[in-house]
């Protein structure tokens, strides 16, 4: 009995010891959970840690440059030289403004006529004359100053018009009608000028003290 009591004791002291060595790896094995899981991990040391428990920072985009507000300021109706004086005004002192000229071409009427007589008597023979060869639409200029008794015979918009004109008159055989320019308008400019809002109060004024008799308007800035 007592033997067979000794013998459970050996028995039980050496399943511990068994226990023992096994989990302190002296028989191949770890006592670290975890151990066989890092063995079987890829380039594990090549893994960061990037958050523990938190999401990501993620990069803000960055916020785009506002642009600067734009100016639109036009002067219209200049004389060709006020709109040369103006683009020299923007170009020395106002850089950045960017200036566009716009042109309207001049515009004249051409006179087909008879010079004027020498009293209204001999303007009312011109005239009889006129009427007996047969030239439509003619008048005697009556009022006072340099054109007064000569003899309208049209008023044309082109040159080439008031020649047509004149070369049916001389076939009927009117000989002392001719051709003149009168009301000859030159041509005007408009000036835009589109640059910085915060340099178009300095603009106005310099543009004022160089043409005080002009005065810009306001002009639309295209939506960006």
């Amino acid at each position: 009995m007592i033997a067979s009591m000794r013998f459970l004791v050996f028995l039980l002291v050496f399943a511990n010891l068994l226990f023992f060595v096994w989990t302190q790896g002296y028989f191949g094995a770890s006592a670290n959970p975890d151990a066989l899981r890092l063995e079987q991990q890829l380039s594990a040391d090549q893994i960061t840690v990037v958050a523990r428990g938190e999401p990501p920072v993620v990069a803000a985009d960055p916020t785009p440059e506002k642009k600067a507000l734009d100016s639109c300021l036009l002067w219209s109706e200049l004389p060709i030289a006020d709109a040369n004086r103006l683009e020299r005004l923007l170009a020395e002192k106002f850089a950045n403004f960017k200036a566009v000229r716009n042109v309207v071409a001049g515009s004249s009427t051409y006179w087909v006529f008879i010079p004027p007589l020498a009293n209204k008597s001999e303007a009312d023979k011109k005239a009889a004359e006129l009427t007996r060869l047969g030239a439509p639409e003619f008048y005697v200029v009556q009022e006072a100053g340099p054109t007064q008794f000569a003899v309208s015979l049209g008023i044309f918009s082109s040159k080439e018009a008031a020649n047509e004109r004149l070369d049916a008159l001389r076939a009927k055989g009117v000989k002392s009608a001719k051709v003149s320019e009168r009301n000859a308008k030159a041509g005007l400019a408009a000036v835009e000028a589109r640059g910085p809002d915060g340099q178009a109060d300095a603009l106005r004024a310099a543009a004022a003290a160089l043409l005080p008799q002009l005065k810009p308007v306001a002009c639309k800035v295209p939506a960006l």
